[in-house]
This record gives structure tokens, C-alpha cells and sequence, in this order.
């Protein structure tokens, strides 16, 4: 029986679909101004093992993960860059695509762009216009949260003890301070769309709300996002789709801890984070999604350089096995029949993963029966074909196409002889800077520019980039 953390009751709850075998559930994806950091990924990988793990206990699973492609970052972005905002939206979904594939996340079920359903959103605007839910000021509607009696029961909030604060959008055309955007007038030079208020474009809540309503149902399953989205985000989807539609939104509400590093949250506007792509550089997907399984989802999460190596030992210790398998299932000798209790294993397994997906138990077994599978075999001149396939099977099931640790397909290639001699040199280039070596320092830097390689230097230490060479 699987059970699921709820934020929305604050308690564990066994999971019950509206409609089984089927499962609708929502990932709030990415706003595409830049490439996704690693706490960004934590969400996505984590909500991948979610997914998986419902088709691994034989749900259908209609996953739906968003992609913001209008936002005020994105306008910022394309005028930084001299580029429209649809240029840079364009530019990093297509990196975001690249960067997923990568950490080995399936594909969503859809991934649909704010811009694509506009009139979607206008029309539930106009309903809670109707209502007297929304008001327009002079092109610029706001949802009034005052008319909403249940407002702050995802996060738990009283909304007589909020304030406008860092995460509420300060506005002073608004009745309450805690009111919020549905429809933005345009401004000179932004992009916008034809509506009943003038020309504009909608808020960032109302996306999310639309979208998940229109390809999932007015009520569904499972709506999932980073912790940081609680409130005002997820809120907002509450307020707004349950006013408009009269009915409940989503029925479980799962929520990501923050990916910390330093013991603070890693964020953008902070500044300490790193790219996935600046840790797929150096550690495997199977060692990332590891070092993300081995902590439980919604606990925060320390990041560190150590912790990603130990993830990447692990990994090499299962994936070990998963190759000795296939060594020994394609030698002709049949071998030595071998007792195993397999059932046992499964059973752990589910039994871990039925716990609020606790990873983290789960793959604490999956080392205990790689160990115990590699006794057998060390202690078996010639263990015997089904062993063998069942041990197969199992890590097949379970490291492979739930939590994806290991790869039966292609054995994930170290980080490449070239890789490691970039990072040498980096290495080497750091000392010199530190004994006042400039002029080896420089010789480095140019060098690796000649040959394709770009160093970027921060507060955090030298990164590098490739480009192609002209």
C-alpha cells in the first residue's frame, strides 16, 4: 500500500487515485531564461523517480511538466542579449531538453508552453472576473484573495498575519496587499496578447492553473514542485482554479526540499549554484540521480563535491554487478543451481518506496543485494542461468528503470581523458595565480582558448565551457 506525504493535510495518506489504473499528475517545470541549476534538478529527478515508480506498480501515468516560456526574466534576458524574449525562451528550452536527457529523466507525457494556451488562461480569467473574484485596474487584473475563504490551506498561512513581503508581489493599485497578478498590462517594447483588459500578458500563477486544467481535468492526482513553491505559487493555483472551477484542484500535493550548499538554499538570486550542466561535466547521471535517491525528497540536502564522489563509488559498485550479469548469462555453461529468495528483495524494496518514496531506504537495499548477490556468485564455481537472469531482473526493475542508478543498455563512460586534463590545468593554472604566476596563469587561460576551451572564473572557483572552434 503506497502512502504519500500531503502538504495539502500535513500527514501521510494512502495514495488512491480518481480514476485507477490511471494517474494525472503536474510537475511545475522550468522558467526558460537560463540553464537549470543542480537544486532545479533535484525537483526534476525526483519527481522522474516518483513517476516511475507509479508505472513500476502498474498506474498509467500522464505527466505533465510546464514550461514558462513568458516571464519578466525572460524579457530582461532578451534585452541583455539584444535578442526578443521568444529568441531566448526558444534558445533554452532547447538546452533545457538536452540537459534532461542527459540525467536520463523520461520524457513528460506533454510539455506545454505558456504562450500556447493564451486563450486558455484569458477565458479562466474572465470566469473569475464574472464572479467578482478578479478585479482590472486599468489593464492589470488582480485576483482578491479576500474572496477566497480558504486561501493558506496548503501552506498553512493566516492571511490576516501575512504581509507583502520578499515573495508577494508589491503593487500599489491593489485593494489587499496580498492580492496578486492574473493579467499584466503591457509595457513599451514587451511582448503581448490581445485580451478583454488591452494588450498584456498573464501573470505567472494563472499559467500553471490553465495549463494543468486543461490537459489534466479540473481535479487530478498529483501536483508536484520544489518547496520554495508552496507559497505564493501553489497557493495561487488553489485560489485561482478552485474559484473558477468550483471544485477541488489536485488531490495530493508533493513537495522537493531545497538543494543546499554551504548550509544555504541554493538558488539563483543568491548566487551559489552550479548548472547541471557544470556537474554533468564531472559526475555521471546514474551518480547524481544516486546522490539525489539517497536522500529522502522532501528533507533538505547538503551539496558537496564528497558526497557526489562517494554517489559516483556507489554507483560503479552496482553497475559492477549489473556487468559481471551479463558477462556470466552470455557464457555457454549452465552452472550450479542457486537458492535465492528474490521475493524477499522486491518486497523490501516496494516496502521502502511505498513509504513516501523513501528512496534513501530503497537504496540501502539495493547495496545490500548487490552484496549479497556478489557472495553468491564469488562462492559459486558457476552459479546457475535463472540466478543469474532473476539478479539481472531485479537490478533491471529497480536501479535501472525506477530510481535510474544503473544503465543496462550502455555502461555510462568515466568522465573523459580530456575532461581530466582541462581540470588539471585548471588545477595548475589556480596555484600559479596563487604564487603571483600570472604570466603562467595567462599562458594557460589562452592556450585553452585556442583549443576550444573557455574558463570562467567566480567566487566559487574556475568553471569552464567548450565552444566549437571556428
Amino acid at each position: 500500500m503506497l502512502k504519500i506525504y500531503n502538504t495539502l493535510t500535513k500527514q501521510k495518506e494512502e495514495f488512491v487515485p480518481l480514476n485507477p489504473p490511471l494517474v494525472k499528475m503536474y510537475m511545475c517545470g522550468p522558467t526558460v531564461y537560463d540553464y537549470f541549476h543542480i537544486g532545479n534538478a533535484r525537483s526534476f529527478i525526483m519527481s522522474d523517480i516518483v513517476r516511475r515508480y507509479l508505472e513500476y506498480k502498474g498506474y498509467v501515468v500522464t505527466f505533465v511538466m510546464n514550461l514558462t516560456d513568458v516571464d519578466d526574466k525572460i524579457i530582461k534576458k532578451a534585452n541583455e542579449e539584444r535578442k526578443t524574449a521568444k529568441e531566448v525562451a526558444e534558445f533554452y528550452i532547447k538546452e533545457f531538453f538536452t540537459d534532461i536527457e542527459k540525467l536520463r529523466i523520461k520524457p513528460a507525457t506533454y510539455y506545454p508552453r505558456a504562450t500556447e494556451f493564451m486563450n486558455d488562461m484569458i477565458e479562466m480569467i474572465k470566469r473569475l472576473e464574472e464572479k467578482g473574484i478578479a478585479y482590472n485596474i486599468d489593464g492589470n487584473v488582480f485576483y482578491d484573495v479576500s474572496k477566497f475563504m480558504d486561501y493558506g490551506k496548503l501552506s498553512g498561512k493566516k492571511t490576516e498575519e501575512l504581509e507583502a513581503g520578499a515573495r508577494v508581489e508589491v503593487n500599489e493599485q491593489k485593494k489587499h496587499p496580498l492580492d496578486f497578478a492574473l493579467w499584466k498590462k503591457a509595457k513599451e517594447g514587451e511582448p503581448y496578447w490581445e485580451s478583454p483588459w488591452g494588450k498584456g500578458r498573464p501573470g505567472w500563477h494563472i499559467e500553471c492553473s490553465a495549463m494543468s486544467c486543461k490537459l489534466l481535468g479540473e481535479s487530478f492526482d498529483i501536483h508536484a514542485g520544489g518547496h520554495d513553491l508552496i507559497f505564493p505559487h501553489h497557493e495561487n493555483e488553489i485560489a485561482q482554479s478552485e474559484a473558477a472551477n468550483e471544485k477541488p484542484f489536485a488531490k495530493y500535493w508533493l513537495h522537493f526540499g531545497f538543494l543546499n550548499i554551504n548550509e544555504e538554499k541554493m538558488s539563483k538570486s543568491l548566487g551559489n549554484f552550479f548548472t547541471a550542466r557544470e556537474i554533468l561535466k564531472k559526475y555521471s547521471a546514474e551518480a547524481i540521480r544516486l546522490f539525489f535517491a539517497q536522500a529522502h525528497y522532501r528533507g533538505p540536502l547538503n551539496f558537496s563535491d564528497e558526497l557526489l564522489q562517494a554517489a559516483e563509488k556507489g554507483v560503479e559498485k552496482i553497475q559492477n554487478l549489473a556487468d559481471k550479469l551479463n558477462e556470466e548469462l552470455a557464457k555457454s555453461v549452465e552452472g550450479k543451481k542457486v537458492e535465492f529468495n528474490f521475493e524477499q528483495w522486491y518486497k523490501k524494496f516496494e516496502e521502502a518506496m511505498d513509504d513516501d518514496f523513501n528512496s534513501a531506504q530503497a537504496t540501502a537495499v539495493l547495496f545490500d543485494f548487490t552484496r549479497e548477490v556478489n557472495r553468491v556468485i564469488s562462492e559459486s564455481e558457476n552459479a546457475d542461468k535463472q540466478f543469474l537472469a532473476d539478479a539481472k531482473s531485479f537490478l533491471k526493475k529497480t536501479a535501472d528503470e525506477v530510481l535510474g542508478i544503473v544503465n543496462f543498455e550502455k555502461k555510462e563512460e568515466l568522465p573523459s581523458l580530456e575532461n581530466d586534463l582541462i581540470e588539471l590545468l585548471i588545477k595548475i593554472r589556480t596555484e600559479a595565480k596563487q604564487n603571483k604566476n600570472y604570466a603562467l596563469s595567462d599562458k594557460i587561460r589562452d592556450e585553452l582558448k585556442n583549443l576550444g576551451v573557455i574558463l570562467q572564473d567566480t567566487k566559487e572557483g574556475t568553471s569552464y565551457k567548450k565552444i566549437k572552434k571556428m
